[in-house]
């Protein structure tokens, strides 16, 4: 649980906006164009690096209905 805490603060900190329930009162106004991506935590070097949002929709072949046997 400490390193999750960890990831989450320094997540948290170097976000410099605030979205949904992350809220910062330094910044409170969403920030899509700097800040619309996903932070990545690395916890044996303690370092954040980014990776995009996709936003193209994906497509899933629904499952067919079969009855449930147990």
């Amino acid at each position: 649980l400490i390193e999750v805490a960890e990831a989450t603060i320094i997540s948290a900190s170097n976000r410099k906006e605030s979205r949904g329930s992350h809220s910062r009162s330094d910044y409170p106004k969403r920030d899509d164009n700097e800040w619309l991506k996903h932070s990545v935590y690395n916890p044996l070097t303690k370092e954040i690096t980014y990776r995009p949002v996709n936003l193209t929709p994906l497509t899933v072949e629904s499952f067919p209905l079969k009855e449930r046997v147990y």
